[in-house]
């Protein structure tokens, strides 16, 4: 819908409410409800929020030495631009109008709004004749549990929505088909489609792909996804969790990316060629190569978290290295070739936590580096295992780890701009540094008393 049947939609609906979202540093939801009357004249005029989304962390907590935003500013509003077309409606909120919006067109924050930068990244894309198609697939574990109980228990020993290792079970689904049943049909209803649903290996946890689409409204469909699961969870009185890494004992989630481009007729997926071994293209390699040589430089927009890390560990179905495959869900790569129309490279770096916004630009950009300076692909492709293979580059080990690197490399910068490069390790700094002032239960059962 252009903005013109949008606005003749919205004008016709007896709700006087409307719900619009920006998405923060850490691919959070923020958003308001706001009258029909002010929609309407903020669609050309754009919207006023808070700067300060982009001066805080997830918990609320203001950067100590903000790059954009800060105490010395006053905190003033910047102008967010309500997208029209991602129009749609809560189906789980008596069908309340939602738009997302962003910070494109605006001269403080259009440099470090994640969405915007992907924007930018996909505009590249195009420039250089190729359509960038994406989808996201997504791990998580649900709990019977609620926000207030998990919060008296600090957090501790969540009671799972089903017991055991039980991957693809038909008896799981069909055992909380009323949760199971209402996540497809109302992100359906949202215009969220799912390709496919079914539990993972591991105490309730379930695992959904995203149907593939432009890259700007694949990652739309990754971010409301997430927040609509919380929500649907919610309505049955459950708890869901994206959490990369919740338990030692179990496998960690994922938010793989699936990726292909297309030609600038949208008709053909220039990753295929028949003529060449598996059907692999020279763009196909050149693109790989380039996710490869970028993977270390900025694995922070992969992996956000301090948590994030926990889930690379060999045997856990998560990458370690800096490495591809075919078909091989034990690389950081993984090259599916599968015919014309469905070619594509799987980005298996990603945990559940990553920003989708952030997390699609740098496999894009990192994949047209290669692709503009003709990287060859020097890693060979691993067959079999890849967790035993010692030839290849680990990942970077932690958050801090990770971040000295992206802060010591000159690559960033050169794919997403010093102003978004510089805020973003500001902010991985942050969570690190968060993290190392506590005290852990692991120091304490550890040290107390035997030290």
């Amino acid at each position: 819908m252009d903005q013109k049947a949008v606005v003749e939609e919205i004008e016709k609906k007896k709700d006087n409410r409307i719900k619009f979202a920006v998405t923060d540093i850490d691919g959070i939801l923020r958003g308001k409800i706001i009258s029909k009357s002010k929609f309407l004249k903020s669609l050309d005029k754009k919207v006023g929020f808070c700067n300060v989304i982009f001066g805080w962390d997830m918990n609320d907590a203001v950067y100590d030495d903000p790059s954009v935003t800060g105490w010395h500013t006053g905190y003033p509003d910047s102008y967010a631009s309500i997208d029209p077309s991602t129009y749609r409606t809560i189906p789980w909120e008596r069908e309340m109008p939602f738009f997302l919006a962003d910070f494109s067109r605006s001269k403080d924050m259009a440099g470090v709004c994640p969405r915007t930068l992907l924007k930018k990244i996909r505009q590249r894309s195009i420039d250089m004749g190729y359509h960038p198609q994406f989808s996201n697939e997504f791990e998580w574990f649900n709990f019977r549990e609620t926000p207030q109980s998990l919060k008296e228990k600090n957090y501790k020993d969540p009671i799972p929505l089903s017991p055991g290792m039980f991957g693809y079970s038909i008896l799981r689904s069909s055992q909380n088909a009323p949760y199971f049943n209402d996540l497809y049909d109302q992100l359906f209803a949202f215009k969220v489609p799912i390709e496919g649903q079914h539990t993972e290996t591991g105490d309730g946890v379930f695992e959904a792909s995203i149907t593939y689409a432009d890259i700007l409204e694949a990652a739309d469909r990754a971010v409301l996804f997430k927040s609509a699961v919380k929500e649907i969870a919610y309505q049955h009185e459950l708890v869901a969790s994206f959490m990369a890494k919740w338990n030692n004992d179990l496998p960690g989630c994922s938010g793989h990316i699936h990726q292909s481009l297309w030609d600038k007729d949208k008709e053909k997926n220039v990753f295929y060629d028949s003529s060449r071994e598996n059907n692999i293209s020279k763009i196909l390699e050149y693109y790989l190569a380039g996710q490869l040589h970028c993977l270390p430089h900025i694995l922070p927009m992969y992996a956000p978290t301090v948590n994030s890390y926990k889930r690379f560990v060999e045997g856990s179905w998560a990458s370690t290295t800096v490495s591809w495959g075919i078909g091989n869900r034990t690389t950081a790569l993984r090259v599916i070739p599968d015919g014309a129309s469905a070619t594509r490279i799987e980005t298996r770096v990603p945990g559940a936590d990553a920003n989708p916004y952030l997390s699609m630009a740098a496999s894009l950009a990192s994949g047209l580096y290669g692709i503009k300076h003709n990287l060859s692909l020097d890693i060979a492709k691993t067959q079999g295992n890849e967790y035993a293979n010692s030839e290849n580059q680990p990942l970077p080990a932690s958050l801090r780890e990770a971040t000295d690197v992206m802060k010591a490399s000159k690559l960033p910068e050169e794919l997403f701009g010093k102003e978004f490069t510089d805020h973003f390790i500001k902010t991985r700094e942050w969570e690190w540094q968060q993290f190392s002032k506590q005290v852990t239960d692991w120091e304490l059962q550890r040290y107390f008393e035997i030290i």
